[in-house]
């Protein structure tokens, strides 16, 4: 089998494998949405949101760190997601990149935070509204890629996987520059609240005996 059709298939299984824990862990919610093209975006929702969030989350001066001198820096990770979304999506769901999109170039094109965020969610809108718009029996057609032959299903499967890998990366890159990722915080400080009043209603309950 071709290494490209391992790596769809890879990726192919272990999102069904990620939405049938999906599908379980919420099976008394019936009012789920199913199918492919719904949870896969709201996978891609998923990174688009945590990227966005850590993105906002970052000063401006962290967007210059790199963890080594030969690495994308953060602002540049941001951007490369951002390029990614411009070139896998216009070629697999037809619409136009940014007038000085250059795939080549994109990455390190932008430098300051709100340019680069603004870039993130515009690059995220555009590729997400192309892929719902996918037509049913469109999954199949040819798609040719800089760098690769797919089809608009495995380029889409591929966009999922970039989001992604590079969800992880910036992830990591925010630890090391010191940021915690806000979904982190918020949870944190959600469970130090919870902790807190249990805390004061055991204490008021001691009081009483």
């Amino acid at each position: 089998m071709p290494r490209t059709r391992r790596f769809v298939l890879a990726i192919l299984m272990a999102l069904l494998a990620v939405g049938s824990f999906a599908t379980i862990a919420s099976a008394d919610d019936a009012a789920m949405p199913t199918g492919f093209k719904t949870e896969t975006l709201a996978w891609f929702k998923d990174a688009e949101e945590k990227l966005i969030a850590l993105a906002e989350a970052t000063p401006e001066s962290k967007y210059s760190y790199r963890p080594s001198k030969d690495v994308r820096s953060t602002g540049e990770v941001f951007m490369h997601v951002a390029s990614g979304n411009y070139g896998l999506g216009s070629a697999a769901f037809g619409f136009e990149p940014p007038a000085n999109y250059n795939l080549n170039t994109y990455e390190k094109s932008l430098t300051k935070k709100a340019d680069i965020v603004a870039a993130l969610k515009s690059s995220f809108a555009a590729m997400e509204a192309g892929f719902a718009a996918v037509p049913d029996d469109g999954w199949g057609k040819p798609v040719t890629l800089p760098f690769m032959k797919s089809t608009v299903l495995g380029t889409s499967l591929l966009l999922l996987s970039h989001v992604h890998e590079h969800l992880g990366q910036s992830i990591a890159y925010a630890r090391g520059a010191g940021i915690v990722p806000p979904w982190t915080a918020a949870q944190q400080a959600a469970a130090a609240k919870e902790a807190a009043e249990k805390k004061k209603a055991e204490t008021a309950a001691a009081s009483k005996k």
